[in-house]
């Protein structure tokens, strides 16, 4: 929230010593103990799958060929759409101050911020605002304390706790360490629990915590809502997560946040393939010493018709679960699953040109002081959409100011389901233009967790989008993708000891 953020000294510490660096490790590795691969490819140009592409490309140097596969736009769910003369996000929105992978990312791309504007919270039940942020921070937390004593306090610190054992992460993959699943990950930087969390509610957690069940329904619910489209009966991992993007200090990139991938694809020197991968099958082959080699046959669809390629390692970064993903797999003992189990959770984003209805929030405010930039909404029967927002361009202009709700704006509409015409005349008096964007965004997390799709399918098979069963954001991709090209690289060079290993700094000084 914009109420207040604390930054622990480990968090400030660890972003002043640099240990997020995401270059060169500065501990040699191992001895390479055979040859680099020739060709690797990668399934899906999202966020993930062209940080994969950036961060192989440190890994296995310059020599290996590394081809993505994309059938739709390069980084997918960070999508745009343009409406009168600006471009506007329909995808993700922010990104946390703590997100270290992808503040590398904008810092090696040179890409800029896009400049900020103000902006105020209010919190709607489906009938009316029941909270709405002022200007003057003393009056936003005096009302915050009148209505939930220091749960908001608390809140932040109970949050900043789990988030200053999770950012352990970066020292690992600096120092070259990787995990073979999402469990052992978890497990090394916050122990048994962190796995608890993924095993109980977020409300079940709090209320243990001592949270009161209102402070839960009005302000927990809304961000919940807001981040991933459920309540807080999600599991309490995924949970924290979202709290912890409802932090001051978010940042967006100039010109959109798909910026990102299209410059990590340039950066790694990939060759985009645009074609929809159908079938990924185990090919063992002669090699020139006369013994046999094992390749992975990938075969896709593109503009030019059907064609396959051979790889000496896979990564999929897309999900391999049902509405999402139709690959077959074929030669591999055990059989592989063509879906996992589990869904993921639709949320629909309207982009609306028009003028709000100010009584469909119940306010009598006049329209012309409305500034209310955000409206979430609580978990309640009147609550058809998670979330109102007034939408500034992809880039800033000079000397633009957001304009009051008595203008005809851009407005985002966040909703489980397509919006009737119907609700769409509840909400806007009248509008120039709709566009409509439905994404399978976020898993559905319903504890207790069944165990995570493995990060390793196959002996060189990798499945990075595994993590976003624990939390799925920008940067869960972005560390996902960093630890899946680390253990593709150990695993190529038989380098176990980098692998699933925990005491991070009893182990460093150990090879210091």
């Amino acid at each position: 929230m914009s109420t207040m953020s604390l930054h622990t000294l480990t968090l400030t510490a660890l972003l002043f010593l640099g240990l997020w660096t995401t270059g060169r490790r500065s501990l040699a590795s191992a001895p390479e103990l055979q040859e680099q691969p020739k060709k690797i490819a990668v399934v899906g140009a999202g966020i993930g799958g062209t940080a994969a592409a950036y961060y192989l490309r440190q890994e296995f140097g310059a020599g290996v060929k590394i081809d993505v596969f994309e059938s739709g736009t390069v980084c997918g769910r960070l999508a745009t759409v343009k409406v009168g003369d600006h471009e506007y996000e329909t995808g993700g929105l922010l990104i946390h101050p703590l997100n270290l992978h992808m503040k590398h990312f904008v810092e090696k791309l040179g890409i800029p911020l896009r400049k900020d504007v103000s902006s105020k919270m209010a919190i709607f039940d489906g009938k009316e605002l029941t909270f709405e942020e002022s200007d003057w921070f003393i009056i936003n937390f005096l009302r915050m304390l009148w209505q939930y004593g220091f749960n908001l306090l608390r809140m932040q610190m109970w949050v900043e706790s789990i988030l200053d054992k999770f950012m352990r992460i970066y020292q690992y993959q600096q120092y070259g360490y990787s995990f073979s699943s999402v469990e052992r990950l978890l497990h090394a930087m916050g122990g048994d629990g962190f796995l608890t969390l993924m095993n109980q509610t977020l409300e079940e957690v709090m209320i243990g915590e001592g949270f009161s069940q209102v402070f839960l329904n009005d302000f927990v619910a809304p961000i919940t809502r807001v981040s991933c489209g459920q309540s807080v009966r999600i599991h309490g991992f995924a949970g924290a997560s979202s709290l912890a993007g409802a932090d001051s200090g978010l940042w967006a990139i100039d010109g959109g946040n798909r910026r990102v991938c299209s410059g990590l694809l340039y950066n790694s020197k990939s060759d985009l393939i645009p074609a929809r991968v159908t079938s990924i099958a185990v090919k063992v082959r002669p090699s020139k010493t006369g013994s046999t080699a094992t390749f992975y046959e990938v075969s896709y669809v593109g503009e030019s018709g059907s064609a396959h390629s051979l790889y000496d390692i896979v990564l999929i970064a897309t999900p391999l679960h049902q509405g999402k993903s139709d690959i077959a797999f074929s030669g591999f003992s055990p059989p592989m699953p063509s879906h996992y189990p589990g869904r993921y959770h639709q949320t629909v984003s309207t982009v609306v040109h028009g003028l709000l209805n100010m009584s469909y929030l119940g306010t009598t405010e006049p329209a012309s002081e409305f500034t209310v930039s955000d409206v979430r909404t609580t978990d309640s029967k009147g609550s058809v959409i998670h979330r109102l927002t007034s939408l500034d361009p992809v880039h800033i202009p000079d000397g633009y100011k957001r304009p009051p709700a008595s203008h005809a704006k851009v407005w985002r509409v966040s909703s489980p389901q397509p919006l009737s015409q119907e609700q769409l005349r509840d909400m806007f008096l009248s509008w120039d233009s709709v566009s409509e964007s439905r994404w399978l965004a976020h898993p559905a997390y319903h504890p207790p967790h069944r165990k995570t799709p493995p990060f390793i399918l196959h002996n060189r098979l990798y499945y990075l989008s595994a993590v976003e069963w624990a939390a799925s954001t920008m940067e869960m991709s972005a560390i996902s993708a960093r630890n899946v090209a680390l253990l593709a690289h150990h695993r190529w060079h038989g380098q176990a000891g980098k692998i699933d290993q925990e005491d991070l700094h009893t182990r460093l000084r150990g090879e210091l």
